[in-house]
């Protein structure tokens, strides 16, 4: 896969936009271009957990898109994408998504994710979960969307929640076969 091809990187208003916007990081700093489109609850969520301004979080993309921009590039799928990221994934987003009645960009693109059969990965984070939003789950996981909760792998034994964060990411986008060197991985003994 051509490393020129971005990667859709949607952040919804659930709690976690901190995983949005590290990953937004990440793939700056791995030269890989990031397409963001925000929700309008994102941009209130950002403001409750952190100090940044939608301007900051903006400006660690290669394109941005307003959610209302219904004509945006990644709202179509003859423009290509590696796939698309929900970090933090709201129930509404997935909702919607899970439904295809989208009502903005960033469902949208992820709607078109799955149409091009293109990777799609919702980082779900929602707690606890009734049977609708697991039936909902299973709808996407049956469309070919992958479902991964931001849930920390205390093997790798964090010493930080920034540990926690980069973990879960790696993982995330180790699913798009992109290494991006913060996972403690897995070898079956202690060290």
């Amino acid at each position: 896969m051509s490393r020129n091809l971005p990667l859709v990187v949607g952040i919804s208003g659930a709690s976690g936009v901190v995983y949005g916007i590290r990953l937004l990081e990440i793939l700056r700093d791995l030269d890989i271009p990031a397409h963001l489109v925000m929700s309008r609850s994102a941009e209130v969520t950002l403001a409750h957990e952190t100090d940044l301004k939608v301007a900051d979080v903006r400006a660690l993309a290669a394109k941005t898109y307003a959610q209302a921009d219904i004509g945006a590039a990644i709202s179509s799928g003859s423009f290509r994408t590696r796939g698309m990221i929900v970090a933090p994934c709201s129930v509404r987003s997935m909702s919607e998504i899970a439904a295809g009645t989208t009502t903005g960009l960033l469902t949208r693109a992820a709607d078109v994710a799955l149409k091009e059969r293109r990777r799609l990965v919702l980082m779900v984070r929602e707690t606890p979960l009734h049977t609708g939003h697991l039936r909902t789950m299973t709808a996407l996981s049956e469309m070919g969307a992958i479902i991964a909760p931001p849930v920390p792998a205390f093997y790798a034994r964090p010493e930080s929640l920034a540990e926690m964060v980069d973990h879960t990411l790696g993982r995330v986008l180790d699913l798009f076969e992109i290494d991006a060197g913060c996972v403690r991985r897995w070898r079956g003994d202690p060290e």
